[in-house]
């Protein structure tokens, strides 16, 4: 049996669309009553921009459950959201407009506000000396902006610290990006993937809290015969599901897909060497096909990966229930597999499905199916991760 960790998130400004499933056997998190050591003196001074968004509102969820250290936290957002009251950790704070006068004083800053804010308001924190973990597309391919998964490429952030009065940018890859590379760097470790094909199936969160409640309420105008309101996707998603909302591109790929497409080769993030030497491994030759599915929460991928060695699925196996952030749900005899609904609200990425690819001669391919909660892992977890190391 696979076992989470599971997260009840405290008194927070969220919405009620978690679509969390109970997973038996899994840890809860505490009880009320714990004495939490969150605010401390000796913590760095915290910013959380986007606060009432649904990464934001995660990024508060992260940093309770996992006890992220903080002297102070500013909680800002849009205009049209200032002066809302929020409750985080027992005391009440008023949400406040970002202006260009927030980062004083602000040791770390976390930003999921869209690529707009985060290219306008990114540089003038990093001039006033805040490390930046920025969750948009702004920076992702920026040069010298590290796009850094901790499982996969700690070394990227060398030499960023806080308290060293020097303020940088980091990036947060893409969400499917992040749940891709949680399964397959293990691998490329052991054989070296020279070819991966990438099929997503993205839940509603990916698109915001805006995208779930449509859902919520397009299922419910459904199943009463109801026309479907659509205002986000322009188009019916309940018991639907269509080619990802993302512009396509001349080539045919829509954002989404070369967003992964080009992650994933940026530094040879899959190979990790170039941190450690001059090699850069963009020969690894990605393609991805991203569909929007009727989920509320957590993405899942079908990943197929072709290999320099030789890699027999047992030891695949072997090599990813020893990985760190994952956990392996896998069993042929009772047809069970990692599920969207139950890594909702959890911290691993599942992988099951592990087995031999038949199209090709030995044992060169794999495939494989993985699980991640968009919000959590795929995009608030990963930021307080990189965060952590920061201290």
């Amino acid at each position: 049996m696979a076992t989470f960790t599971h997260h009840h998130h405290g008194a927070l400004l969220k919405t009620p669309l978690s679509g969390r499933a109970r997973i038996p056997g899994s840890k809860s998190s505490p009880g009320p009553f714990r004495v939490r050591m969150s605010l401390q003196e000796t913590g760095p001074s915290l910013a959380v921009v986007g606060v009432t968004g649904a990464v934001g509102q995660e990024f508060l969820s992260v940093i309770q459950d996992r006890d992220f250290p903080f002297r102070s936290i500013k909680m800002l957002a849009s205009k049209r959201s200032a002066g809302q009251s929020l409750n985080f950790l027992g005391q009440n704070y008023v949400v406040e407009e970002l202006t260009r006068d927030s980062f004083d004083d602000v040791d770390i800053a976390l930003f999921s506000a869209g690529g707009s804010i985060s290219k306008e308001f990114g540089p003038l924190a990093v001039e006033r000396g805040t490390i930046v973990v920025d969750n948009s597309s702004a920076f992702r391919m920026q040069e010298g902006v590290p796009l850094v998964v901790p499982e996969v490429n700690p070394e990227a952030m060398e030499g960023i610290k806080v308290g060293r009065g020097k303020g940088a940018l980091i990036a947060n890859p893409n969400c499917s990006t992040i749940i891709c590379l949680m399964a397959a760097t293990p691998l490329h470790r052991h054989s070296k993937v020279v070819r991966m094909v990438v099929s997503t199936y993205q839940a509603a969160s990916g698109a915001g809290a805006a995208a779930m409640r449509e859902l919520e309420q397009q299922t419910h105008e459904v199943l009463e015969g109801k026309p479907p309101t659509c205002k986000i996707f322009q188009r019916q998603y309940a018991f639907n599901l269509f080619s990802h909302n993302s512009a396509v591109l001349p080539n045919g790929y829509n954002e989404e897909e070369m967003k992964l497409v080009k992650e994933t080769r940026k530094y040879g993030l899959v190979s990790l060497v170039v941190f450690l030497s001059v090699r850069n491994d963009t020969d690894v030759k990605v393609t991805a096909t991203c569909i929007r599915v009727p989920v509320m929460r957590a993405h899942a991928e079908s990943i197929n990966l072709q290999f320099e060695n030789p890699l027999h699925e047992d030891t695949a196996r072997d090599i990813l229930k020893k990985a760190p952030g994952l956990v392996i749900i896998d069993d042929r005899t009772s047809n069970n597999f990692p599920t969207p609904l139950e890594v909702s609200n959890q911290d691993d990425v599942a992988v099951g499905r592990i087995r031999r690819d038949v199209s090709q001669e030995g044992n060169y391919g794999l495939d494989i199916f993985v699980c991640g909660d968009q919000i959590r892992k795929g995009a608030a977890l990963n930021a307080v991760q990189i965060a952590e190391m920061l201290l």
